[in-house]
């Protein structure tokens, strides 16, 4: 198991096994975007906020380090991983068979489907599937349908995604030529340009949506369409860990069993999200 000192990039081992070494000592160097409300996101002062900050620091108690959590840019995240920057990501960042060839995953520690952010004047608001829910897993068929009853909706229509997330694949997989397919470096970024009528949706993870929905600016904006799970969007969001730290992957895995066994994922989602959004088994 690879933890990093406060002081710099010495690694401590199987620091978590060894006694009588302090939490104090020893330190999982944690990134995030720092841009994803309600996941994360900055707040005043610069302090980094959110769902994700909040259980990083409970799954670092239990694991018995010090957290170190720091923002990166979500389109070098796994590459600055990779090399060595940090120990860990925990970003919004949902497990997927093509992120796995390259980085592994502790988790998951939640599960959030996808949907569309629009006017609630645009003709978009009247979406079909809207309430309804479906895994692309185990209802394939059913899911592949409610996406095509959105097709004729969009047709002509400019779609704002975030790059580089499976919400950008899943818009290039099943909207891409029915309507334009714009992607942008942060949801902050196409939540902007969605207000100011550049685009007509934006389609981006529900509980990311949601957050967007409590700005007053954003008052007559709605959520809408069907609720998609599984299939490319991935097995729920997870901790990204390099393939050779197989230790720190266990002590992540046993502190998220634990905290969504004792209620833990589940009181802080509410707090943010105002749903339930632990995985289930």
């Amino acid at each position: 198991m690879k933890f990093v000192k406060t002081v710099g990039l010495a690694v401590l081992g199987t620091a978590l096994a060894i006694g009588g070494a302090s939490a104090q000592q020893k330190t999982v160097k944690i990134a995030t975007e720092g841009a994803y409300a309600p996941w994360n996101f900055t707040g005043a002062g610069g302090k980094l906020e959110g769902f994700e900050i909040d259980l990083a620091n409970d799954l670092c108690a239990r694991m018995k380090v010090k957290c170190e959590i720091v923002a990166q840019d979500w389109d070098g995240i796994i590459p600055a991983l990779t090399a060595k920057k940090y120990d860990a990501i925990m970003a919004g960042m949902s497990i997927t068979d093509e992120r796995k060839k390259t980085i592994d995953f502790a988790g998951p520690y939640a599960a959030g489907p996808n949907g569309f952010l629009v006017p609630k004047s645009s003709p978009l608001a009247k979406m079909p599937g809207t309430g309804q829910a479906f895994n692309l897993d185990t209802q394939k068929e059913a899911a592949e349908k409610a996406i095509d009853a959105v097709k004729p909706l969009v047709k002509g229509k400019t779609i704002g995604v975030q790059g580089s997330t499976i919400h950008a694949n899943f818009a290039d997989k099943y909207y891409k030529g029915t309507a334009e397919i714009r992607e942008y470096k942060t949801t902050e970024a196409h939540d902007l340009d969605l207000a100011a009528g550049r685009i007509d949706a934006v389609l981006a993870d529900s509980t990311a949506i949601i957050g967007t929905l409590e700005k007053p600016e954003f008052k007559d904006y709605a959520l809408v369409g069907p609720s998609i799970t599984g299939g490319l969007l991935g097995e729920g969001v997870g901790v990204g860990l390099r393939k050779e730290d197989q230790e720190l992957k266990k002590a992540f895995n046993e502190a998220i069993q634990a905290a969504v066994k004792d209620g833990t994922v589940k009181k802080l989602s509410e707090k943010w999200f105002k749903i339930d959004i632990s995985p289930k088994a």
